[in-house]
């Protein structure tokens, strides 16, 4: 069986497609799993772990009056970050992270509260999810819900 983030690479391969991914709460557990599989280099192209608020504005382009008014845990957040690492590091791809691993909640959003987006040269996928689980267990399950995102619209 294949791997998702093999999914995912297989599915850029059929394009000619690259990929970069922003990362807030996985930070950095998307591009690993990317580049975990033999033959990323061809389409991989980076990430940014944009953890902290002002650096999702800084190294994104997003919108600081957005971050401001509802916080970095947000479906446009997640949306404008995936555009954001698209273009700042040249991919045809960009996924994006951001929400609440826990142990606290934050920006007034529960433990368990998490964004993903996709955005691609033909189309922008978004995806607001309510994950159950230990810190390490809603991480892993973002980063699941990002590539099967980026699946559906490869």
């Amino acid at each position: 069986m294949v791997s998702l983030p093999a999914a995912v690479l297989r599915a850029l391969d059929d394009r000619g497609w690259s990929i970069a991914a922003a990362e807030s709460l996985t930070g950095g557990r998307v591009t690993a799993s990317l580049v975990d599989i033999p033959g990323a280099s061809a389409h991989v192209r980076g990430g940014i772990v944009a953890y902290a608020t002002d650096v999702k504005a800084s190294q994104l382009g997003v919108d600081a009056d957005l971050l401001a008014a509802r916080g970095a845990v947000d479906a446009e957040v997640a949306q404008q970050m995936a555009r954001g690492v698209r273009l700042a590091l040249g991919a045809d791809v960009g996924l994006a992270t951001t929400g609440v691993a826990g142990p606290d909640p934050q920006d007034g959003m529960p433990v368990g509260t998490v964004h993903v987006a996709v955005v691609t040269p033909e189309k922008t996928a978004v995806a607001s999810l309510t994950l159950s689980g230990s810190r390490d267990e809603v991480r892993t399950s973002a980063v699941r819900s990002v590539l099967e995102l980026a699946l559906t619209v490869l």
